[in-house]
């Protein structure tokens, strides 16, 4: 049916879903028809959000879980397919803080931001793997940064550890095809509240980074929502491995060329 809905009768789970990206995400899957788990370490964020879901006529549930503590996945897991009836789709959002430079930065920090990033998205998967198999049409999205392909200053921890992401996306994908597809969105410049708090400190930025996009504006969640949508659902069935820029054709540096179309 025309009408249908993209998402209908598919359950996801979402890390790192009480704000921003992931968020927006978990709304947009509500709203596509999926039943959706959001799982963060604030509980008070989760609830909020899958409150708001289910009074907009949605499916959500929240787990609180710090998946930090790879002890907890397993039970993350259960609870999700147990509460929901099954496993569809994964996003893997929650992704950590920006850090420092080179010089700054300690190996500590390097395995920390690599634990979350890489660690944990290999963890869940293999656990939720038994579940994935049993539903047609299974999907796993990894959420990275512009920073896994490009070389910007600072950041050094967390862009090594996006980077690995980008790559275990692919094997992944050449490991569990055909019966799950594994694909990764990289999300440009996106009105988050992360972002916002930078711009609050420095509002010149702001005008910088919506000219740094060839669409000229910031992207908002919904923007990687709709993306991590298609991904999940049958019009994507024919795709896996792929890393689709979600950035507005981000750019490095501006052209001297007029804007007038």
């Amino acid at each position: 049916m025309s009408g249908e809905l993209p998402l209908a009768g598919k359950v996801a789970l979402v890390t790192g879903s009480g704000r921003g990206i992931g968020e927006g995400i978990a709304r947009g899957f509500a709203k596509a028809g999926a039943a959706v788990a959001l799982t963060a370490r604030t509980a008070t964020e989760i609830d909020a959000v899958a409150a708001e879901i289910r009074a907009e006529g949605g499916h959500a549930i929240a787990i609180p879980c710090d998946l930090n503590d790879l002890s907890s996945l397993p039970g993350l897991i259960e609870r999700c397919v147990a509460e929901l009836g099954g496993l569809d789709i994964i996003v893997n959002n929650a992704g950590g803080s920006m850090s420092p430079a080179f010089v700054d930065t300690t190996v500590e920090e390097i395995e920390g931001h690599f634990r979350l990033i890489v660690s944990v998205t290999f963890e869940l998967a293999r656990l939720a793997l038994p579940h994935l198999l049993k539903r047609p049409g299974a999907s796993i999205i990894n959420i990275l940064s512009p920073g896994a392909t490009k070389a910007p200053r600072g950041n050094l921890a967390y862009y090594v550890s996006k980077a690995a992401l980008g790559q275990m996306t692919k094997l992944m994908a050449a490991d569990l095809g055909p019966r799950v597809r594994v694909n990764g969105i990289t999300p440009g410049p996106i009105v988050t509240p992360a972002l916002e708090k930078v711009f609050a400190h420095n509002p010149a930025i702001r005008p910088v980074a919506e000219q740094s996009t060839r669409m000229r504006r910031l992207g908002l969640p919904e923007d990687v929502a709709k993306a991590a949508i298609f991904l999940a659902s049958s019009a994507a069935s024919f795709t896996t491995g792929a890393i689709l820029p979600v950035d507005g054709g981000d750019v490095e540096e501006r052209r001297h060329v007029s804007d007038d179309l």
